[in-house]
């Protein structure tokens, strides 16, 4: 136990912080407040000319295969023929605009709502989210069965107080139906400066009506962790960052995103746990919508050996993928007893943490099925002021279980009882503990 405490405060390595920005991100999408989709950042290009040329012009045999006709066709009859009808004289057509239009559309046929091109006003508006300037109601978004549908809200975030809950479907931002927008569009809806309302119209499932929900826009804190006690008569809370006290003989590590800072403070409260003496823990990730990958890595890396898989990462082409393995901390020995707690509100690191512990047999997954966001976004420079956000790798657990397809099944499902949660009982919890105490 001691050799363990030393490993942990000297740091086993020298976690990264504030200062080293990492260059995956795996959230689920660009929140109303938060980060998320998961891109990385940083790679050199072919001139754009060149790879349309290569990828559109020529199959794999050298033979022309697409035919630019049509929209040049197009493209020229609006020269000749459009007059705007929201004006009372004809107009220059904006030639840019349709332009930034056209490679929307294309972006859209692919299907995938985490591929988005932003034009420049959206553009400067996602760097500024991803940069932490955060003003909306703190959720994250994504979509599911073709619906924008609720990952999460954030912890004390006006969403939730407001009572949006994961799994909620919205069908309409004030008066504007989601149903043929974009993430981005939607997003867009929903967001705005602190102190402005914002209404939307949910669908729950057990609730037979759609209904309403009015949010106050309010600065975005986002909340990364906290601890506490637990145990078969006792439990304790302990503030985030502190150790808390020792009646109850499981400790709790309630892990809210995957930030810059986290892996700093998730080691602060191993350390904890550690000095605690305590041999049963839980790491609860329900409601986490995930952010940057190096984080999942780093804190899966303090349970396995060096070397184990942690997450692939499954290019088009296979001869990229990707094999992301633990740096070794592995300060645990086979007495740990370890549940890990996962909702529909886990998704992407939440999920790549909570896989990679599960699959090397050192985890019990306990909860429900949780999101299903593993895919890999890059954001690529279009121009000096727009750009492609773009999906180009899937995530698969050490399994091989693609978490875009399916999520992750726990091992013990336990649906929450909602009825007794309000009452302060936690029914997932309780099971976790429940498993540990045997």
């Amino acid at each position: 136990m001691q050799n363990i405490k030393a490993k942990i405060k000297n740091g086993a390595l020298k976690v990264w912080g504030l200062a080293k920005q990492p260059k995956y991100f795996v959230g689920a999408v660009v929140v109303l407040a938060i980060f998320s989709s998961g891109f990385f950042l940083g790679r050199d290009y072919t001139p754009a000319e060149a790879k349309v040329a290569n990828v559109t012009d020529k199959d794999a045999n050298g033979v022309t295969n697409v035919d630019f006709a049509p929209f040049w066709k197009a493209w020229q009859t609006i020269n000749e023929k459009y007059v705007p009808t929201n004006s009372t004289t004809t107009t220059n057509v904006d030639d840019q605009a349709r332009v930034w239009g056209a490679i929307s559309g294309m972006v859209d046929s692919l299907g995938d709502p985490y591929t988005t091109f932003f034009p420049p006003v959206e553009n400067k508006n996602f760097n500024e989210e991803i940069s932490g300037n955060f003003e909306g109601v703190g959720m994250e978004v994504g979509i599911r069965d073709n619906v924008l549908t609720v990952i999460s809200p954030l912890k004390g975030s006006p969403a939730q107080k407001a009572g949006v809950k994961a799994g909620d479907k919205v069908v309409q931002v004030d008066k504007t139906p989601t149903a043929k927008l974009s993430t981005e569009d939607s997003i867009k809806l929903i967001r705005g400066p602190k102190g402005t309302t914002v209404k939307l119209l949910i669908v729950r499932d057990g609730v037979a009506d759609p209904f309403e929900i009015s949010i106050v826009r309010d600065v975005i804190d986002l909340p990364t962790i906290d601890t506490e006690t637990k145990g078969a008569l006792s439990s304790n809370s302990g503030a985030s960052g502190k150790s808390p006290d020792n009646t109850g003989d499981v400790y709790v590590i309630h892990l809210y995103s995957f930030n810059a800072i986290s892996p700093d403070l998730f080691r602060n409260s191993l350390r904890s746990f550690v000095e605690s003496g305590k041999s049963k823990l839980i790491i609860d990730l329900r409601g986490n919508p995930g952010g940057y990958l190096e984080a999942a890595i780093d804190m899966a890396s303090w349970f396995l050996p060096a070397g184990k898989t942690v997450v692939s990462e499954d290019f088009r082409n296979n001869t990229d993928n990707t094999v992301y393995r633990s740096k070794g901390y592995n300060i645990f020995s086979d007495q740990l007893k370890l549940v890990v707690l996962i909702d529909g509100g886990s998704a992407s690191a939440s999920e790549i943490l909570a896989g990679a512990l599960h699959d090397n047999g050192v985890a019990t997954l306990v909860g429900e099925q949780s999101f299903g966001k593993g895919s890999v976004q890059e954001l690529v420079s279009i121009t000096d002021n727009t750009s492609l956000k773009v999906t180009i790798a899937k995530w698969l657990t050490p399994n091989g279980i693609s978490i875009s397809h399916q999520g992750l099944t726990p091992d013990v499902v336990v649906k929450l009882d909602e009825a007794k949660f309000l009452k302060g009982e936690d029914t997932q919890m309780e099971k976790a503990v429940e498993i540990l105490d045997k």
